[in-house]
C-alpha cells in the first residue's frame, strides 16, 4: 500500500510541475517581449496588400518593380492622373498583382476604401513644384496638408499595420510653401498616440531623387543637348546623391526598423551643382554657356536632412540617421531592454558629438557632405547615372 501511495505522489508532482511549466510557458509568451530580429524584404512584402499613393510617378513605378520580386500578394497604385495609370497598367504588362485606382488623396472616401485589408501604405502622393506653389497655397495644403490627414485617418480607421509617408529635405527648417506643407504633414505622422494605435506611422527624408522627374540632371542634360545655356541659380548651390536604389532602401528600412513616430534618413554624400554640370557637359562633349539667374522663389542653396532641433534625439545605426518623435512620452510603453528598437541599442546618439560622422555640430547639410568632382563620377558610374568612365 506504501509503494503505490508514493507511486502515486511523484506521478501527482510530475503532473503538477508539466502543468505549471506549460502554464507558466503560455503566460511568458505574453509578457517576455523576445529581442526582435530585422525582417527580411521577403517577409515584410510576402503576401501583403500594398497601397503607394502617387503610384504612377518615378518613386512609384521603381517601388512597384522591387516589390514585386517579393511576392505580394496585391499593390495597388492610386493616382489622379488617369494617362499615367494607364502607361503605369502598360509598362507592367497588366500584371495581375496590380490593381489600378484612379482618384486624389483631397477624398477621404476614396482613402478609406483602399485602405481596407491594406497591410503596407506608402504614401508618395503631392503636389512638387516648388517655384508654382509659392502662388498656389490653397492647393498645396489642401493636397499636401489636408490630404495626407485623410490618409491618416483612413488607415488608423482600417487598422493598415504600417504607413511610410514620403517627405523631403524641404521640410526640415521649411523656406517654402511645399516645405512648410511637407513638415506638418511628418507632424502628423511623428507626433500621433503611437500607444492608442494599432497602426505605425513612420517618415522617410531625402533630397530629389537622380533622374527623376523634375530633378537636375534631366533639366540640365535636355538643355545641353539642345544646345542651349545652361541656367544656374547660384554657384554655391549645393545637393544631395541620392539614386533610386538609395530611396527605395530607405523606405524598405523605415518598414523593417520603425515602431513609430520616427524620421529615417540614409547618410549620402553631396555635390556642387557647378561639378555636376561640368560632368554633364563632358558626358556631351559640349561646351554649353553657363548663366546666373539668382535664387527662385522659394529655392535653398543648401538642402538640410537634419536640423540643430533635431540632432539630440537622433541616433546613428548602419547607414541610417534616425530622428525620433519630439513627444517625451513616446516611449513610455517600452518597460525593457529588448523591447527597445535596434537603432537605440545598437546604434550611436548624435546628441554626443564624439559620434557624429559630419563635420556640423549643428545640422547635416550638403553643404557638410560635399565630395570631390572625381568622387561623383564614380558614384554616378556605381548608379549607372550616365556613361562616364
Amino acid at each position: 500500500m506504501h509503494y503505490y501511495s508514493n507511486k502515486i505522489k511523484r506521478e501527482y508532482n510530475m503532473r503538477k510541475n508539466l502543468i505549471f511549466s506549460l502554464f507558466f510557458a503560455y503566460i511568458s509568451s505574453f509578457c517576455i517581449v523576445k529581442p526582435s530580429v530585422p525582417l527580411t524584404n521577403q517577409e515584410i512584402f510576402k503576401n501583403k496588400n500594398i497601397l503607394i499613393t502617387g503610384g504612377t510617378g518615378f518613386l512609384g513605378r521603381t517601388l512597384t518593380k522591387e516589390i514585386l520580386k517579393y511576392n505580394p500578394n496585391k499593390i495597388t497604385i492610386l493616382s489622379r492622373d488617369e494617362v499615367k495609370l494607364y502607361n503605369h497598367k502598360k509598362l507592367f504588362n497588366n500584371n495581375p498583382l496590380i490593381h489600378h485606382v484612379l482618384g486624389n488623396i483631397r477624398n477621404f472616401d476614396v482613402l478609406y476604401t483602399h485602405t481596407k485589408k491594406t497591410d503596407i501604405v506608402i504614401h508618395a502622393a503631392a503636389l512638387k513644384r516648388i517655384d508654382v506653389l509659392e502662388y498656389n497655397i490653397e492647393s498645396c495644403i489642401k493636397t499636401n496638408v489636408l490630404g495626407t490627414l485623410n490618409l491618416f485617418k483612413a488607415c488608423i480607421a482600417n487598422k493598415v499595420k504600417k504607413v511610410v509617408f514620403i517627405s523631403t529635405d524641404k521640410a526640415c527648417s521649411p523656406i517654402n510653401t511645399y516645405g512648410a506643407c511637407k513638415f506638418i504633414s511628418e507632424k502628423i505622422f511623428t507626433n500621433y498616440d503611437s500607444t492608442n494605435s494599432e497602426t505605425i506611422f513612420t517618415v522617410v527624408r531625402y533630397g530629389n531623387v537622380l533622374e527623376s522627374t523634375g530633378s537636375v540632371i534631366p533639366i540640365f542634360s535636355e538643355k545641353i543637348k539642345e544646345g542651349g545655356e545652361i541656367l544656374l541659380t547660384d554657384p554655391k548651390m549645393t545637393r544631395f546623391i541620392v539614386g533610386k536604389g538609395e530611396a527605395v532602401g530607405l523606405i524598405f528600412d523605415a518598414i523593417r526598423y520603425s515602431i513609430g513616430g520616427e524620421i529615417f534618413i540614409k547618410y549620402m554624400p553631396a555635390m556642387t551643382i557647378v561639378d555636376l554640370i561640368e560632368i554633364l557637359k563632358e558626358e556631351y562633349q559640349a561646351n554649353n554657356p553657363v548663366r546666373i539667374i539668382g535664387i527662385r522663389p522659394g529655392e535653398k542653396i543648401h538642402e538640410t536632412l537634419i536640423n540643430k532641433s533635431e540632432i539630440r534625439r537622433t541616433y546613428a545605426f548602419n547607414d541610417l540617421y534616425v530622428v525620433t518623435p519630439s513627444l517625451p512620452d513616446w516611449l513610455k510603453n517600452i518597460n525593457t531592454k529588448s523591447e527597445m528598437p535596434v537603432y537605440i541599442t545598437k546604434g550611436n546618439s548624435l546628441n554626443n558629438s564624439s559620434t557624429k560622422s559630419f563635420s556640423s555640430k549643428d545640422s547635416f547639410s550638403s553643404k557638410d557632405a560635399v565630395v570631390s568632382k572625381e568622387s561623383v563620377k564614380i558614384i554616378f558610374k556605381k548608379l549607372s547615372i550616365l556613361k562616364i568612365v
